[in-house]
């Protein structure tokens, strides 16, 4: 269909990156003596700075250690040194060998992973609260004597140069490596800190460990904790396990100062489905004065009431918005607009253009100023709802920032002016200081890679042999203990058939509202109207029957509420505006406007989208990949096309929306600052006159057979990675109790880093960059794929190994250390999912689609603790057919 194409396959932010400030933790006021829940620093004797942050939202602890050195500080002609040094710090340490580090890794069952910038690199773990003292001495150890071993590098390297190639075969990448060299020349920030293949040829373990002496050092290191810790505990661990690495002296630091840019225009050939006009400038780096005003601006000229997003409504842009790439010492601003594939960039840049030169000459709206600010402001009081996050935007704000705490954030937001931002605008939006790039769709381009580039980084696989684990670890993560029950939300079922679930939580001052409808427009739109579900959800953007498009966005601004309508919905709004803020959702919800003249500029967008979609690689990728697990005919095969989208019409639209939104099929999770009875009252004042009418319709996609194997190739010769999936259809789905030793079998398998296949492919062959095998599972259908990223010659050698690394599950049980170590992954990381309320939100959500009960973590939990490893084999032998295995292939030609 057509992919919902405005906010999902087109997001700004998977296609250049962009970056948005982290949300940051409510002010606090300061106190004489620290209370029990307020934030904690010290700085230890050898000048390590830590910060311990508590929050009570669950069981959870997350660290992130900040190292404040990047690419900036690598070698001249190395600008990958500290990209290749981030990886190798998960290969092992003197007191903690890889295999180790791995096991430790697999039974923790939290996240862990690393960033690169140019000025800090970023190691983080989220795992259960009891085990901060395993994640303290990774850190301590890592920091004190890593091994860096030749063998160790040569391997490595490999690996990171498959993440090289998956980059490159990004145009979004391509872009703003080329955009950073242009607007950072001759300065540290001139090239992108991923690194390149020569530089990383030359790399050896000798420059690595001179990285590692200068930068690696605590006086040059910031730790934060944040989580449900005993501040004072958690300091004397930290105490314990660091206070003997000694201090050493620190190099002189890089200096960016950026020269003069000229005006220039640049041209770049892709297979996204749309072309691009891209008007980038220079803008205040993180630590400069004039940050929040930059980040006001950019919320200004991002803002939907703004003139650069009323292109779209207006017909003249297929979408648009402004992203702020932020750095420590330097920012990139970009308004950004699309054209449709074979239509003429000209006449957007120069609508772009004017609009900037006016904004930049009379001024930005006061009004819009006044609304970013509350905005920012606002979304102070969301840090807490999430521990990783908490830890990030502490770390951001005293790592990049060089703030004493995100409190100061807030107080920097306060104090910009209109006339701050104007002075900025006038600044950075000097039409002869700004670099124009026009991103051009053509058949045989780079490809839409589906996460953009970037993403999770490098570690040690799982062993193949039994680990002994240090003392210090093998006490605190050997013993798993049979699960107790969880604490269970309040449920509801209004008389309407809706279904209210409330997950109180008292760690911050908002409420947060994600509704669901359930609908599945393979199966609910009419023969001959393909495409109207995905434009009657875009057509709620367009305000509803009391208020306009503008004045709907007006009233969210006026609360700062956060709010979006249509087949799935979603509300964010301090606690003293939630009632005002769902009285305008419902409101969008339930009598959205579908006007006229807005219906003929998103059928008009929707058609010149699609056009260009049709015959992307990475359209042509999903299309595939659905073909071969599906018969000949499936409702999901079921094709929207330009010129049937242009025979749709407004009355198609509202007929969709009465048959298709009904209460008795929408489900909506309330979490945050308020009881179940409030919450329960709220929706029924607001929603509990919803009635559906007609019958209810059939959403669910019938039962398939078993699919066969077949071989399909998307060409894209201009990409440098072939991108595979080996799927196959499966008969059983997530009712099934079997469903569980699957799961349990594919963390083993292929579920991440500490897996079969990542060892398989990756670590001991170099084979790939990423790999990952994965269950999807639905209703009353079920799907098992391996998805990996490979240099094209290297294709044919993945695929065989990955089928005998299957085969291999289901010839012998798997050893009781991966059974061990998968068992506690899982419980640990099914306690981990209620470290976020949004992903608690997005967990019962996803349990009511599925038709499961509210408590299945705890019934996963008891089957996971109970699953033998030859239930594991027998689960594999019974429902994963290798035979069937589809292949299908992205990339340049010559693949095998």
């Amino acid at each position: 269909m057509i992919a919902r194409l405005f906010s999902k396959t087109l997001c700004l932010s998977l296609l250049l990156c962009g970056s948005a400030l982290a949300t940051l933790p409510p002010a606090r006021a300061a106190s004489a003596a620290p209370q029990p829940d307020m934030p904690v620093q010290a700085t230890l004797p050898n000048g390590l700075r830590v910060v311990i942050v508590p929050d009570r939202l669950a069981p959870v602890v997350s660290t992130e250690i900040n190292y404040l050195a990047g690419s900036a500080a690598a070698p001249a002609g190395f600008p990958g040194t500290a990209h290749a040094l981030e990886h190798m710090m998960f290969r092992g340490s003197e007191g903690l060998d890889r295999d180790q580090l791995a096991a430790i890794g697999a039974r923790l069952g939290g996240n862990y992973n690393a960033d690169t910038t140019e000025n800090v690199t970023q190691f983080f773990y989220t795992a259960p609260a009891e085990n901060l003292d395993v994640l303290l001495h990774i850190e301590a150890l890592r920091m004190k004597g890593l091994t860096l071993a030749a063998d160790d590098w040569a391997h490595e390297r490999g690996a990171i140069e498959q993440e090289v190639s998956r980059d490159l075969s990004s145009p979004g990448y391509v872009y703003l490596a080329r955009l950073q060299s242009i607007l950072f020349a001759g300065t540290p920030y001139e090239h992108d800190a991923l690194g390149s293949r020569p530089s990383f040829d030359k790399t050896d373990t000798a420059l690595l460990r001179r990285f590692y002496r200068d930068w690696y050092a605590p006086n040059n290191a910031i730790l934060v904790i944040a989580g449900d810790v005993d501040p004072a505990r958690a300091m004397a661990q930290v105490r314990a396990a660091f206070s003997a690495i000694p201090a050493r002296a620190l190099p002189a630091r890089p200096q960016v100062h950026p020269g003069p840019v000229h005006a220039q225009t640049l041209h770049f050939p892709t297979d996204y489905p749309v072309g691009l006009v891209a008007i980038a400038s220079r803008m205040p780096g993180q630590n400069s004065h004039d940050y929040a005003a930059a980040r006001i601006l950019a919320d200004v000229l991002c803002s939907q009431r703004g003139a650069l997003y009323e292109l779209v409504p207006q017909g003249r842009a297929l979408l648009s918005s402004f992203d702020f790439v932020t750095k420590a010492d330097a920012g990139i601003g970009i308004a950004i607009a699309a054209f449709p594939k074979g239509g003429e960039a000209a006449p957007l840049q120069a609508r772009m253009q004017e609009i900037l030169k006016t904004l930049r000459e009379n001024g930005v709206p006061a009004d819009l100023v006044d609304a970013a600010k509350r905005k920012e402001l606002a979304q102070l009081g969301f840090a807490a709802n999430s521990i990783a996050g908490l830890a990030e935007s502490w770390s951001e704000a005293q790592a990049i920032m060089g703030l004493q705490s995100p409190d100061d954030e807030a107080t920097a937001f306060a104090a910009v002016t209109p006339e701050d931002v104007n002075r900025l605008a006038r600044q950075v939006l000097d039409p002869q200081q700004s670099i124009t790039a026009i991103l051009t769709p053509r058949d045989g381009g780079h490809p839409v890679e589906g996460k953009g580039f970037g993403g999770s980084e490098s570690f040690a696989a799982t062993p193949d042999h039994p680990v002994s684990l240090p003392q210090w670890a093998n006490d605190s993560l050997m013993g798993v203990t049979a699960p107790t029950p969880s604490a269970q939300p309040a449920a509801f079922t209004l008389p309407n058939g809706l279904r209210l679930i409330v997950r109180p939580a008292n760690v911050s001052h908002t409420v947060s509202l994600y509704g669901t409808i359930r609908q599945n427009e393979d199966m609910q739109e009419p023969k001959g109207k393909e495409g109207i579900a995905d434009i009657t959800d875009e057509m709620f953007r367009y305000g509803s029957t009391t208020h306009d498009r503008i004045g709907l966005q007006k009233a969210l601004d006026d609360i700062a509420a956060t709010e979006s309508a249509g087949s799935d919905f979603s509300l964010s709004v301090l606690t003293p505006d939630f009632g005002r803020g769902l009285d305008l959702l419902a409101e969008n919800e339930l009598h959205p406007a579908l006007p006229e003249a807005a219906f003929k500029v998103v059928q008009a967008n929707a058609a010149a989208s699609l056009s260009g979609l049709l015959h992307s690689p990475d359209y042509l990728f999903g299309r595939a990949m659905q073909a071969a697990v599906s018969p000949k005919g499936d409702p999901s095969l079921r094709q929207a096309e330009p010129a049937g989208i242009m025979k749709l019409n407004v009355a198609d639209c509202r007929a969709f929306y009465a048959a298709a939104y009904r209460p008795d099929l929408t489900t909506i999770v309330i979490t945050g600052d308020i009881t179940p009875d409030a919450a329960y009252k709220a929706i029924a004042r607001t929603f509990g006159a919803w009635r559906a009418t007609g019958p209810t319709p059939a959403v669910d996609l019938p039962p398939r057979p078993d699919s066969r194997a077949s071989v399909t190739r998307v060409p894209d010769p201009s990409s440098t990675q072939a991108t595979v999936s080996l799927p196959e259809s499966l008969g059983l789905t997530a009712s099934n109790p079997e469903h569980f030793a699957l799961n349990l079998g594919n963390e083993i398998l292929g579920s991440g880093f500490s897996s079969r296949l990542y060892r398989d492919l990756r670590v001991r062959t170099g084979y790939v960059y990423t790999v990952r095998s994965h269950l999807t599972w639905k209703r009353q259908r079920a799907a098992y794929s391996i998805s990996f990223g490979a240099d094209p010659q290297k294709v044919d050698a993945a695929r065989r190994a990955a089928i005998q690394d299957i085969t291999a599950m289901q010839a012998q049980p798997v050893s009781a250390d991966e059974l061990a170590m998968a068992r506690a992954g899982m419980l640990r990381g099914l306690a981990l999912q209620s470290a976020s309320l949004d992903t608690i939100a997005a967990g019962y959500l996803h349990f009511s689609d599925l038709g499961l009960p509210l408590n299945q973590n705890d019934i996963a939990a008891q089957a996971y603790y109970t699953l033998s490893a030859e239930a594991i084999r027998d689960a594999f032998r019974k429902w994963i057919r290798p035979d069937d295995l589809a292949e299908i292939i992205k990339g340049p030609p010559a693949t095998r």
